[in-house]
């Protein structure tokens, strides 16, 4: 997966540098389905030990254009895990009472703590995206009027660097996934979502019409990628035509990540031992 890294510093091209129909050529999709589930093993295990240490909480960002499959991976990546050390928040248009804040606060109310695994299906950055595709949006924000007149792109994306650092220096892994699905693929996939009855639900006009804004969002992509992908907290962008491409991918990354920390179960204080001891005595001695 280091292919798919945005390279701190490095201005990439989406177009230029990554194939959303970019597939392993020596694996095939029965093999995937094999490595997947040894991978979601692998999570499993240090999952209970992440979970037990409470020393890091790991934070999982997912951004895409609609019907890249966000909401497929995160069930097929993150299934068997124990839901009560996994919280998913899906985040839409902010509420009036968010609004009435920064941009970031309904963001801090929902980090993991110690031991947890947060997911975020959209996040933070549709300030970047979402509001700079529809410039409209920061009416509702309130702003005022100072924060308008720079270039507030550039400022919330040294906003949001800062943000992603402190998180780090205190403890939360940032793991940042970008799905790049090619614009025929998603054609491809809303044409599914009408033509099959249990997929209705799926379907929104909005979405269609949010593909006249294509070139802005990967625009708009693009400079997300090139401004926010750092040392700390870089991006991944993983293709996502190839439906078990990207599931593979983003699952081996979170594996690897767990494997890299190796948390541990605590170890227990000699005063701990003792009472260990005691209890195992008082419940022998039960009749």
């Amino acid at each position: 997966m280091e292919q798919f890294v945005v390279q701190p510093g490095k201005t990439i091209s989406l177009e230029r540098d990554f194939d959303p129909g970019h597939r392993a050529q020596n694996v095939r999709k029965r093999e995937a389905r094999a490595l997947l589930q040894r991978g979601i093993e692998r999570l499993q295990a240090y999952q209970d030990r992440f979970y037990a240490q409470k020393r890091h909480a790991l934070l999982i960002l997912f951004q895409a254009m609609d019907a890249a499959g966000k909401d497929s991976v995160i069930k097929h990546v993150m299934t068997g895990l124990n839901p009560q050390g996994c919280e998913v928040w899906s985040f839409k248009s902010p509420s009036a009472e968010e609004l009435e804040h920064d941009y970031l606060w309904r963001i801090s109310r929902a980090l993991p703590p110690r031991g947890m695994i947060g997911i975020f299906n959209r996040s933070y950055y549709e300030e970047v995206l979402v509001v700079r595709v529809h410039p409209e949006l920061l009416a509702r924000e309130q702003l005022p009027p100072t924060s308008t007149h720079t270039d507030i792109w550039k400022r919330r994306f040294r906003e949001i660097n800062a943000f992603e650092q402190y998180l780090v220096d205190n403890g939360i892994i940032v793991l940042k996934f970008f799905l790049y699905v090619s614009k025929d693929e998603q054609k491809k996939r809303f044409l599914e979502r009408i033509e099959r009855p249990e997929k209705n639900w799926k379907f929104s006009r909005n979405d269609v019409r949010e593909r006249m804004y294509w070139d802005a969002y990967m625009e708009a992509y693009e400079a997300m990628l090139n401004h926010t992908s750092t040392a700390a907290a870089p991006w991944y962008v993983v293709p996502a035509d190839h439906k078990w491409f990207t599931r593979l991918g983003v699952g081996s990354v979170i594996a690897e990540t767990l494997t890299k920390l190796n948390p541990e179960y605590p170890s227990l204080t000699e005063q701990q031992q003792v009472e260990l001891l005691e209890a195992r005595k008082l419940l022998e001695a039960e009749s």
